[in-house]
């Protein structure tokens, strides 16, 4: 609940303000009541009195009801909008291996449905406020006609309290859990769009998904979200029961007891009517209140589990004389194999204008070793040296800038995203040209036209996107997988050299061993481990020897 008193302490005068006017405004419908009850009894020239005052009262109550829903839903909007920043700062300065362990369902559930319920919960609050006051207000009048009465009322009020608590807790109990159940739904709503092509190509497997995996979840949900909702419903039910059964000892048993006149006994009969609908008001906004805390809880959780990285230095990209892994292990565990794998210890120095082929089988490390280089993934052993000092946590986003990288599992932005230079959108027109994407996508303003792309021409684009960031150090994860053998002859025989030309150190991931003689230097892994480091042209010899 840190995060709600974090909101609450920033707009402690408005919230105060709203509470005010809700408060102002139950008092004001008590206030009503007690008009009513007088006008039973009143005479006619008193009537008109009373007339007026009910009048001013009703314009009051209104104007009170107005000023705190319009606070109350001006506040839910800027906490939806504050804890959505908060959250979404917090993915972008968190670590990417921490992203990655999390995956996005839960992040996507708080930044959407999580944060509708808070702003459900703050436009609940008037209407809770204001009735909780005419509670309050109609006791008041009780004490005011009867205290015994008031002291009957207060000890149902404490035996609907108990039993409403009890049923709350049990409530709140199915509601975590349904919440928890949500974030595997969110993840397989995802699969049902991602896997599209391959459910539609196997009807069996499509059957299984919707009718197995995604109708067992939903009906998990279901299930613990309507015992958690009926247990509120039993709730409200026990309230009512207390408060017609106090209504009923009251005026059929105490009565006979307490000797009250006549015109009060009307007047504890209206008391009791009006109070009825307050009370069913005020426990019905308990889900709600319950829904917004559980909601708080995951904010509170996904938070926890990203810790910021710490960033000390300003993150500048800037010119190096070496790039070296020490002794740099890495561990992860592989699902499809049931066991942990281990990239190194690995031994590397790059320096500028180097271009070096990083080669070896599927499975064997290659992405993984370039996530450690870049810095996405941290040493679990060894270090990472930068001009021969080590990458501590401070410096390590200052580091990732010297890198411009084009994963296989790329993304694409459709904005050239802090890229300010000038000439920015003739420059990346050109680039387009040569990579004969001007036909499909233009630049105006630093966004692309579309993205609406094949996946050989999107990593063209992503090719393009990584020559304008201009940076000292440049990777290139199996690019050429996906491209047409005019586009391969282009990355290897006309953009790798130009790179390099220009003094930038370039790390291709490449399966085309019949351009290893390009490379000034290639590295084999194997299994985790570099088993050959050598020049590029003495490989592709020893290949085509083995070939012959």
């Amino acid at each position: 609940m840190s995060v709600l008193l974090q909101l609450v302490s920033k707009s402690r005068w408005m919230i105060a303000v709203a509470l005010i006017a809700s408060v102002l405004g139950g008092l004001g419908n008590a206030a009503l009541l007690a008009l009513i009850n007088q006008a039973l009894v009143a005479t006619p020239d008193g009537l008109a009195r009373l007339g007026l005052q009910f009048l001013a009262v009703g314009l009051g109550v209104l104007a009170m009801r107005a000023l705190a829903q319009s606070l109350f839903m001006w506040l839910g909007q800027q906490a939806k909008a504050t804890l959505r920043m908060r959250t979404i700062r917090r993915i972008g300065d968190a670590a990417f291996a921490h992203l990655e362990k999390q995956g996005a369902a839960k992040s996507l559930a708080v930044l959407t449905q999580d944060l509708d319920t808070i702003v459900v919960f703050f436009v609940s609050l008037p209407s809770l406020a204001m009735q909780s006051a005419v509670i309050v207000g109609c006791l008041a009048y009780l004490g005011y006609m009867s205290w015994p009465i008031l002291i009957v009322a207060i000890v149902t009020i404490v035996l609907g309290m108990t039993g409403f608590r009890y049923a709350h807790s049990r409530a709140m109990f199915h509601l975590r859990a349904s919440r928890k159940r949500e974030d595997d739904l969110v993840k397989h709503f995802r699969a049902l769009f991602d896997g599209a092509k391959e459910l539609k190509l196997h009807r069996a497997r499509k059957h299984a998904f919707v009718e197995d995996t995604l109708a067992s979840n939903v009906e998990a949900v279901r299930v613990q979200r309507t015992r958690g909702y009926m247990l509120y419903a039993a709730a409200s039910s026990w309230g009512n029961f207390i408060l017609f059964a106090f209504i009923g000892l009251t005026l059929f048993v105490f009565a006979r007891y307490i000797r009250v006149d006549p015109h009060v006994m009307s007047g504890y009969a209206i008391v009791f009517v009006y109070m009825i609908m307050p009370i069913e008001a005020v426990l019905a906004a308990m889900p709600s209140l319950s829904s917004a805390r559980v909601a708080l809880e995951r904010i509170e959780q996904v938070n926890a589990e990203l810790p910021s990285e710490v960033m000390l230095e300003p993150s500048v990209a800037a010119s190096f004389e070496s790039i070296a892994l020490d002794g740099a292990t890495h561990r992860y565990f592989r699902e499809k194999e049931n066991e942990v794998f281990t990239l190194g210890p690995i031994d590397l120095t790059f320096r500028p204008g180097e271009l070096v082929y990083l080669i070896g089988g599927n499975g064997s490390g290659k992405t993984t070793l370039a996530k450690m280089l870049v810095g996405l993934y941290v040493p679990e052993s060894g270090r990472v040296l930068l001009n021969g000092e080590p990458v501590d946590e401070a410096r390590r986003d200052a580091y990732r800038q010297h890198f411009s990288v084009v994963f296989s599992d790329f993304f694409l932005f459709d904005t050239l995203l802090g890229m300010h230079a000038d000439g920015l959108d003739a420059l990346a027109q050109q680039l387009l040209a040569d990579l004969q994407l001007d036909h499909k996508v233009s630049v105006k303003d630093g966004k692309f036209s579309t993205l609406d792309l094949s996946q050989g021409q999107r990593k063209r684009l992503a090719l393009v996107v990584a020559y304008l960031e201009d940076r000292p150090f440049y990777v290139f994860d199996e690019w050429a997988a996906d491209q047409d053998p005019l586009f391969k002859d282009v990355f290897y025989k006309r953009l790798l050299p130009e790179l390099k030309a220009k003094g930038k150190t370039v790390l291709v991931i490449t399966h085309d061993d019949r351009y290893f003689h390009l490379a000034e230097r290639f590295i084999k892994l194997d299994f985790g481990q570099i088993v050959e480091d050598g020049s590029g042209a003495a490989h592709a010899a020893s290949l085509a020897s083995a070939y012959h």
